[in-house]
């Protein structure tokens, strides 16, 4: 098994049509940060901390269109792929590796 792989940990959070299409799901772990877990019209899933790197505002209440996220505070554009504000803005939304098995969406979260 390749080693990188191991050192995951992929936690099971829900199915894929438990997220609406362009829109979201929020994952909630004690002590950390809230999730938002994205599904675009294409059904690709996306996760990234659920905070903007603009003023903090709520991705999860954001709209999707394509592969991006719109803060729903000042309208900043958050690439889903990579987690990286959109031109003109800079910054970047730390993003969580996600895996889809059978209909389950799987998120890398450290222990």
């Amino acid at each position: 098994m390749n080693a990188s792989l191991s050192a995951q940990q992929w936690t099971p959070v829900c199915l894929v049509d438990d997220i609406p299409r362009l829109g979201s799901r929020i994952v909630h772990q004690a002590g950390r940060e809230p999730i938002a877990v994205f599904r675009s019209s294409d059904d690709h899933i996306f996760a990234v901390i659920d905070r903007c790197p603009h003023k903090g505002g709520p991705l999860s209440a954001g709209l999707v269109h394509g592969h991006a996220v719109s803060c729903p505070l000042h309208g900043w554009n958050i690439n889903l792929e990579d987690g990286q504000a959109q031109a003109p803005d800079q910054g970047c939304a730390h993003k969580i590796g996600t895996r889809v098995d059978a209909g389950r969406v799987y998120l890398d979260l450290p222990d």
